[in-house]
Order: structure tokens, then sequence, then C-alpha cells
């Protein structure tokens, strides 16, 4: 592909030679007398270095070079200047360019400076590849998933991440709340500065203000040095605010302040800090009904409630389910040195259909508690935790067990659902036929003519 380089000149026959020998190497060549007619020249797609004179009529070198930096970073620029100059070419490259030129020179010296340009174009160029990747591939990590919801999710953060919008992440609990926003962060602007995460449920009502705002010596008692908050920790970054629906009313209005002023003062003193800082709440509670309720300020929902992203919970994107597992399942199999290669069928089954009141939170958990229950290479079913089990049995959807009566029939389904139900009772009376007769409310003489017709086998162990 023919590389695009861009020669600002106010000396015609200085372009013309630059043109040339440019050409000649094979580049395309876009050329302007002054750096105010280069400046739309900027926009062309296909830009991939561009060539300064540092002394121009008009609009300098070293503005022309700010110019650049802002339109298009990642273009690296060449300073060209007379010998004299050399103190201020070296200013400019300090200022943003990448290399220059003493005049005169030859076309082999300016084919080489472009040739090394266009290497350091090419790098910057696969580091910010590189660097989307690794933000995407993070993003990907956390939030696992090819739902439509997850697919959705996803879009919002990207639609709102660039900015350094507040964020107010809404959603049950454990459904990934703290997930999606430390995602926004590493996928914004500010995602190599400092990510700090705060949870206004978990720390005392007294201990909140401090922890927030930090404090000065001799504040109250054990205030002996200065403590930073974690306002100040998040200077420049973001600050993440879990449960902000159980803030205290009167800290409410002191974060108020900070998310209008922008400013904030330590326990105990009157010197007053400014903050620059991204703010993203998140809580499972309904702030809208807790402002008309009047628990949460009005204003400050106002403020945190710039863009509103809502996740899930597990049981609206059950198709996410096996893949969550599975993520899970590799964690902990590491973790714990069990070569425990997947699930079995039955196990995903009962996995997708039961409801997860806990969200991923409790499917983590039950994929940790299964990992240890199994003894096979294979989770089965009977190593899930037995609410799951007993829970997906009940609430099987009325769809998928309408599907499979057709595929089987009526009467094989009907004989596998009582075979089931009855080798379940049996599992939870070891076996004792009256006792399990009398938890499936039939007698002992129509469980017997049951377990002989569908080919039970009684005892210690029960066989479906």
């Amino acid at each position: 592909m023919q590389r695009t380089v861009l020669v600002v000149d106010d000396e015609r026959n200085m372009r013309l030679v630059m043109e040339m020998a440019l050409e000649e190497a094979g580049y395309r060549v876009l050329t302007a007398e002054s750096a105010e007619l280069a400046l739309p020249l900027l926009r062309d797609p296909d830009l991939a270095v561009i060539l300064s004179d540092l002394k121009m009529p008009g609009m300098g070198g070293e503005a022309f070079i700010a110019e650049c930096q802002k339109a298009r970073p990642e273009v690296p620029v060449i300073v060209a200047t007379a010998f004299g100059s050399i103190r201020s070419a070296i200013e400019c490259i300090q200022a943003g360019a990448s290399d220059y030129l003493t005049k005169p020179f030859e076309p082999e010296e300016l084919q080489f400076a472009v040739q090394s340009a266009l290497r350091l174009h090419d790098l910057l160029r696969e580091n910010r590849q590189l660097q989307a990747a690794v933000s995407s591939s993070s993003v990907r990590r956390r939030l696992v998933g090819n739902s439509h919801a997850m697919l959705a999710l996803r879009d919002e953060i990207d639609r709102v991440a660039p900015y350094k919008t507040n964020v107010l992440i809404t959603g049950e609990s454990g459904t990934g709340k703290e997930a999606v926003a430390r995602s926004i962060h590493e996928h914004g602007p500010r995602a190599e500065r400092p990510w700090v995460a705060i949870n206004c449920s978990a720390i005392p009502r007294d201990l909140m203000e401090s922890e927030l705002f930090g404090y000065v010596r001799g504040a109250f008692t054990g205030a002996v040095q200065n403590r930073m908050g974690r306002l100040e920790q998040a200077n420049g970054g973001t600050l993440f605010l879990d449960e902000i629906g159980d803030l205290d009313p009167t800290l409410q209005v002191k974060l108020l302040r900070v998310l209008q002023e922008r400013e904030f003062s330590p326990v105990g003193s009157d010197l007053v800090r400014r903050v620059d800082l991204r703010v993203i709440a998140a809580t499972h509670r309904d702030l809208d009904a807790m402002v008309r309720e009047g628990t949460f300020r009005e204003d400050l929902l106002y403020r945190l409630d710039v863009y509103r992203i809502h996740v899930p919970p597990l049981r609206d994107r059950r198709d996410d389910i096996p893949l969550l597992a599975d993520n899970f399942l590799q964690t902990f199999r590491s973790e714990m040195d069990k070569p425990v290669e997947g699930f079995s069928e039955e196990a995903l089954e009962a996995l997708a259909a039961y409801d997860w009141p806990g969200n991923v939170r409790e499917l983590r958990n039950a994929v940790e508690r299964s990992l240890l229950s199994c003894r096979g290479l294979i989770i089965e079913a009977d190593d899930l935790p037995d609410k799951v089990e007993s829970e997906t049995q009940q609430q099987e959807p009325r769809g998928s067990r309408f599907n499979r009566v057709i595929e089987q029939g009526l009467d094989p389904w009907l004989a596998d659902e009582e075979r089931r139900i009855i080798v379940e009772a049996l599992k939870q009376t070891h076996g004792v036929q009256v006792q399990a007769a009398r938890l499936l409310g039939i007698n002992e003489r129509s469980l017997w003519h049951r377990v002989k017709k569908l080919g039970i086998q009684v005892n210690r162990e029960v066989r479906g």
C-alpha cells in the first residue's frame, strides 16, 4: 500500500525538492505552503508522516506541531530547520516531534528519516491495537457470555467508557456490577490512573466519613497522623462506590458537594482540596423509590445517574450459564489441582434450569462446591448442590418439559418421571419402602408394584 506524506514549507523550491524525492521513493505526497493550509489535510485517513518547516509566516512550526498532536497524535512529525535553529528543533522534539532534519539535506537523508518515522508510526499502531485487544480481552474475561443481554451490556460499556461521565449501575446482588464498573474504567481514558473501590454498606457509618475524605492529625482520638481518604487516592482516576443506597444521609450531602464542586476537606481540616475523578456508583436498591420515601437525596441521584446501566439477573441470560460455569471450573480446577474435564449434559441442564437467586456469585460458589464433591473426571448432576438439583426438578421450564414429552411419547415420559421420583424418595429414606411410601402419599403395596413394574432395584444403594 502506498504511504502518504504531508510536506509543509513556505519555500516553493524546497517543497518541490522534497516532493520529487519522496515520490521517487514511492510515496504519495501532499503539500501545503503554510501551516494554516495544512490543517485540513490532517484529516486524510492515509496520512502516515508529516514533514514541516520550523520557521514559517503565520502559524509557526511549534504551533503547528501542537495542532498535529491534537488532531493526529499517532502520526509522526519531522521538523526541517536551518542549522542555526537546532535548539528550536530540539524544543520541538520535546513538544512532540519525532525527528528533525537540518537544511540543506540530501534526498537520501530525507528518505531515511521518513522510513524511520514510518517504522515508528507502525509501531505505535501495533501498540494501540495490542492495548485495545488486551482491554477487550479483559472485558470478556470479566463479563463472560454471548447472550443478547450480555452483548447489549458490552455495547453500553463501549458507549460510555470513553467519557468521564458518572455512571450508575443497578442490578440484583451477585450480578457482577463491580465487574461492569471495572470494565468501564479499563476501557476508558483513565485506565492507567487509579481505580479505588469502597463498599458503602461494609464500613460503619461513623467511620465512613474519614474513609472517604481522610483526616488530619488530631482530628479525633486515635488520629495520630494524617491519612489520605479514598477520594484523594482516586484523584485522576475512578472512584467506585458500591451499594451507594446504604450511604448515610449526612454523607450524601458531602458527596454531593464533591460531585458539584470537585473539592472536599479532610476531617478536622479547613483546607480545601480539589480532585479530578470519575465516579461510578452501584446499588441493588431502588433509588427512585428511596427518593420518594425521602431516604436518598434526589439531587445526588441526578448527579450519579448521568448514565444508567442495568445488569440483568442470571435467570434472564440462561444461555450464558454453561460458559460461566466452565469459566469458573477452569479457575478452580487450576487452584485445586483437580483434573476435572467438565460437566455432564444432565449437570448442565440442571444448572441452566435453576433460577440462581444469588446470580453469578451463587453460580461461582456452586461450581466450587461441585468440584470438591466430584470424584471422577466429569461433574455429574449428583455433584451439584442439593438445592440446585431439587429445585431444578420442581421448576423445569414448561416448554422444555413439553418438548421432552413430544420426543419420548407420553407413556415413556410418565414412566421416567415416576421412576425418578420414586428413586429420589427411596434415596431420602435409605431404601426403607414404608417410609418412602409415606413420603409419596401412597400405600406400601402400591409402591411395591410400581418398583417392580419400573425395574427399580432396592437395597442399601437405590438404583433406577
